[in-house]
C-alpha cells in the first residue's frame, strides 16, 4: 500500500512542481529574455512536453485516487481528490489537446503573412482561456492534494 500512495503523490507533486515551475519561472524568464514571437515558439515546443506530463501524472492520480476512494477510511475526502483530478485531467485534455493546436495554427498562420486582427483577437481569446484553464488546474491540483492530506490524517 505504501509504494501505491508513494506513485500517488509523486503524480501529484511532478503535475504541480511542474506547473509552478513552467507558470512562474520558466515562461516569464523566457518572454523577458527572447523577443516576443522567438519566446512563443520556444513556449510552444516545451508544451507538448508539459501536458503529456500533465496526462501521465494526471492519470496516475486519478487511478490511484479512485482506487483509495474504494479502499481506505476517509472515502470523503479521497473522492473530494477524485473529482478535482478528474476536473484537472479534463481540462488539460482539452488545453492540451484541443486548444493548444488552434493556438499553434493561429501562430504559424501569422508568422507567414501579415497578422489579421481577427486572428490576433482570437489568439488572445484562446490564450486566455488556456491560461485561466491552467490556473484552475493548479488550484484543483492543490485542493485534490489538501484532500489526500485531509483522507490521511482522518486515519488517525
Amino acid at each position: 500500500m505504501a509504494i501505491i500512495l508513494f506513485l500517488y503523490l509523486l503524480a501529484l507533486v511532478c503535475w504541480i512542481g511542474a506547473m509552478v515551475f513552467f507558470g512562474f519561472f520558466t515562461a516569464p524568464v523566457i518572454f523577458r529574455v527572447l523577443p516576443i514571437a522567438e519566446a512563443g515558439k520556444v513556449v510552444a515546443r516545451l508544451f507538448p512536453r508539459y501536458y503529456a506530463l500533465g496526462y501521465v501524472a494526471g492519470g496516475i492520480g486519478l487511478v490511484l485516487a479512485l482506487y483509495f476512494t474504494a479502499a481506505r477510511s476517509g472515502r470523503a475526502w479521497w473522492v473530494g481528490a477524485a473529482v478535482a483530478l478528474t476536473l484537472s485531467l479534463g481540462s488539460t485534455i482539452y488545453a492540451g489537446s484541443v486548444l493548444r493546436p488552434r493556438i499553434d495554427a493561429i501562430r504559424a498562420v501569422s508568422e507567414q503573412s501579415n497578422p489579421d486582427p481577427s486572428r490576433r483577437a482570437e489568439f488572445d481569446r484562446l490564450h486566455r482561456l488556456s491560461v485561466t484553464l491552467n490556473g484552475c488546474v493548479l488550484v484543483l491540483n492543490l485542493a485534490a492534494l489538501f484532500s489526500s492530506a485531509a483522507a490521511l490524517s482522518s486515519r488517525g
